[in-house]
């Protein structure tokens, strides 16, 4: 800062207006001003970086997750699959890998609870192990270890987001009155008491603790087996239900492992008996948690756990194509004409004008220019990548003009005037000489539209791109969607699978945004020339 200060005046002469105290004053005051608008500006700047990271932040933490899935190994018998592969058509191959899952746990008998079981397994499960037996029809009649993914809430749970628990409690004396139904629970001391109230028991009459559903649950490992307790009396006593067949040896006191989940059981998409259920495939081995490959070999699904984005992601490849492929050339060429070889007249600057307008247009209504136009009026099919990609090059046209005829602006009049001085013809001037100095530029503002392109939403809803497709688009007149419209999709489900799904698309999506970004920059970087 400058130093203010001025030397003594000599004797005799008054002090200049641009030294006296006033204008010290002043100067003091601006130098405040411009202090306070850096700091107002460095402000500016922290807080935009942490709305940022805040959003990123978010996303990353609901879309990691996604990126995981826990899958059950079961023992299958296949010896019931028929040997010829025409009648394995209509074979029962979910049925197969539910027989096996009941073999795990033979004390459930009950057809409510057989069902809650069969919940725990993906109901995916079948078509996975036909595919399995297509691709190696020797393991027809054998009994083969088949592993296949968790149900989208059994997932969730052992990804800790459905339930939360505290630390187990030992517990050095338990006596069971039973083996299996309700049983009586006899603890060595009162400590089962004043635990029940700390986890929102309902006291009923005669000092009875009530262990509702919308208490803590209250699991007691026990003699090989599992006990929910259900309510506590007076001192240690206690009742309770077995969830998992206990030993005949109970009838004594034996150590056990008290749990407690803190989530209440009405306010989770878990039972207790699922969660006893999936603790003993755990604790077997059966569970194994890894990679998840069919998040990004599959398509759409109503199953979160089978659900991904593939075919999202060949829907936006195929549709980027048919963009680039109109909006490029065309919008080069528009580029040349208006910049090189248009008259400067007021049809020209009427046709600037409306060009500069077009890119400021809302994405919408180019959505509803492709519904009026190419499938109402030319018939083209619906929700295929070619009409996507047609709807997107005209919203992409604008910007990429622009960019192309600022970049052909750029390139000094100096290499016009020697190449047209060297006899080369206009054509040969524009084709050989500033056309190659330009296509940086272009690139890059093409490149930039593309990333435009990619993120849109709105025109492709009004083209019917939003329908659900499970199949991968192999063609460009096929149903496709693409990753906006699948995000947009999945944010509508109510599961909370879809909600890790929808933060694990985005960052696919920003990667692939992040990547067109970054070619930009390189190819800007590279051949960016310095006049």
């Amino acid at each position: 800062m400058t130093d203010i200060t001025a030397a003594p005046l000599p004797p005799g002469r008054t002090p200049s207006i641009h030294t006296d105290a006033a204008a010290k004053s002043r100067l003091k005051s601006r130098y405040g001003a411009e202090m306070r608008f850096r700091w107002l500006g460095a402000g500016a700047i922290g807080l935009a970086a942490l709305f940022l990271l805040l959003l990123l932040s978010t996303i990353v933490t609901q879309g990691l997750p996604a990126f995981r899935i826990n899958s059950i190994t079961l023992p299958v018998n296949l010896s019931a699959v028929p040997a010829d592969p025409a009648a394995r058509a209509g074979f029962d191959y979910a049925g197969v890998v539910n027989d096996a899952l009941g073999a795990k746990f033979p004390d459930v008998t009950g057809r409510q609870e057989r069902r809650l079981l069969r919940g725990i397994v993906s109901t995916g499960s079948g078509v996975i192990l036909r595919q399995q037996i297509e691709n190696d029809a020797s393991l027809a009649g054998k009994t083969v270890d088949v592993q296949v993914p968790l149900d989208d809430f059994a997932d969730l749970y052992f990804k800790g987001l459905l339930a939360e628990s505290a630390a187990p409690q030992q517990l050095p004396g338990v006596t069971v009155s039973a083996a299996s139904g309700d049983v009586g629970v006899t603890f060595s001391d009162d400590a089962i008491a004043r635990l029940a109230r700390s986890v929102g028991a309902i006291e009923a009459e005669g000092g009875v603790l009530r262990l509702t559903s919308g208490a803590a649950s209250l699991l007691l490992d026990v003699g090989g087996g599992t006990v929910k307790l259900t309510e506590v009396g007076p001192g240690n006593m206690a009742k309770g239900t077995v969830y998992e067949a206990l030993d005949a040896s109970v009838s004594t006191a034996s150590p056990a492992v008290l749990r407690t989940i803190t989530t209440p059981e009405a306010s989770r998409k878990i039972t207790d008996r699922e969660i006893v259920w999936l603790d003993r495939l755990k604790a077997d081995g059966a569970i194994t948690s890894g990679w998840n490959t069919i998040f990004f070999t599959s398509g759409a699904s109503r199953e979160a756990e089978l659900a991904g984005v593939w075919g999202a992601v060949v829907g936006s490849f195929l549709t980027l194509i048919v963009t680039i492929a109109v909006a490029f050339p065309i919008g080069v060429a528009a580029a040349i004409y208006l910049e090189e070889f248009a008259p400067k007249n007021r049809l020209t600057s009427l046709i600037e004008v409306n060009i500069n307008n077009l890119a400021a247009v809302p994405s919408i209504v180019f959505g509803l220019l492709g519904l009026a136009v190419f499938l109402n009026f030319f018939g083209m099919p619906r929700s295929a990548p070619v009409v996507g990609g047609l709807v997107l090059a005209l919203m992409t046209l604008p910007i990429i003009i622009i960019a192309g005829r600022a970049s052909l602006r750029a390139v000094p009049p100096s290499i016009r005037e020697a190449a047209l001085g060297i006899g080369a013809s206009k054509v040969q001037m524009v084709f050989h000489h500033v056309l190659p100095l330009a296509m940086p530029g272009i690139m890059t503002g093409t490149i930039l539209g593309m990333a435009h392109a990619l993120g849109e939403t709105a025109p492709l809803l009004m083209i019917g791109m939003v329908a659900f497709i499970v199949d991968i688009p192999g063609g460009f007149t096929e149903p496709a969607t693409i990753l906006p419209v699948q995000i947009f999709m999945w944010a509508d489900f109510p599961e909370p699978a879809f909600q890790q799904k929808t933060s694990a698309a985005i960052m696919v999506l920003l990667g692939f945004l992040i990547l067109m970004n970054a070619i930009a920059v390189i190819l800007r970087k590279r051949f960016e020339r310095r006049w």
